[in-house]
């Protein structure tokens, strides 16, 4: 599949929960940001991930049918708003709060 962005991407933002109260809040505003994102054009679903190796470390993984679907919600006003209830349990750990990939073959 071509790097056109003609393809499905995945997009990760990093999350961080140290202790199970941060946990439960980051788990709630997860649910409501996908409730806000479900009609989202060209967002095909999300998930949220944590690391068995270090279970403060979450991520928000959303999978769109194209780089130009997500970039397009992503310039949109909506965005941040819609976002909002994550932003404070991003995972200041990591060098950037969020990565972007195109799907380069799938099964």
């Amino acid at each position: 599949m071509p790097a056109d962005g003609g393809g499905e991407v995945r997009v990760l933002v990093y999350q961080a929960a140290p202790d199970e109260e941060r946990l439960d809040a980051v788990r709630a505003a997860y649910h409501e940001v996908s409730k806000r994102l479900a009609e989202v054009p060209g967002m095909l679903g999300n998930e949220l991930l944590r690391s068995p190796h270090d279970p403060s470390a979450l991520v928000v993984m959303s999978r769109w049918e194209s780089l130009a679907a997500f970039l397009e919600w992503e310039a949109g006003a909506a965005h941040r708003e819609d976002t909002a209830p994550l932003r404070p349990y991003r995972d200041t750990r990591t060098t950037a709060p969020f990565a972007v990939y195109e799907v380069d073959a799938a099964y």
